[in-house]
């Protein structure tokens, strides 16, 4: 499981495959991380850099934070796409096709001046989490985002 949560400073990413309990996140953050709650993760809750200094002392890497730079990303089921928008700008999109096997993300594309900000990652894990809640196999066909997901795990 992928999931994206997000608050005007941050993007907290969660991996659930990676996660093995560490209960750093819980302590170190007690009001973002509460494993009782649903969904357990709240950025809502506590000071960005409380978060960040928590996500940080991860272990497993299951827990990663950018910074959003003040870029939105909007999910687009009918047109098969998440798109990245700054200042009303698209400066990126993840699109993907729905069929009866999944929904295969082929292409992840961010412009070059906004490249190394996390942007990409948000939209492929906007678009696999819905995905997910869609009870939909995801299929990367994309490079980025196979790399991202690594499906090449034994």
């Amino acid at each position: 499981m992928h999931r994206l949560y997000e608050n005007e400073d941050i993007a907290v990413f969660w991996d659930s495959e990676k996660c093995f309990h560490a209960k750093r996140c819980v302590t170190s953050s007690p009001a973002t991380f509460d494993r009782d709650r649903r969904p357990w993760i709240d950025v809502t809750l506590a000071p960005s850099k409380e978060i960040w200094q928590a996500v940080e002392k991860c272990p497993s890497g299951a827990l990663t934070c950018v910074y959003r730079h003040d870029v939105d990303i909007e999910l687009d089921i009918d047109r098969g796409c998440s798109i990245a928008l700054h200042s009303g700008k698209k400066i990126g999109e993840c699109d993907f096709e729905k069929s009866e096997n999944g929904w295969n993300i082929y292409h992840t594309e961010v412009l070059p001046e906004y490249g190394g900000r996390g942007i990409a990652k948000r939209l492929v894990y906007k678009t696999v989490e819905a995905a997910e809640r869609n009870k939909a196999a995801v299929i990367p066909t994309c490079s980025y985002a196979a790399a991202l997901l690594d499906t090449k795990k034994p």
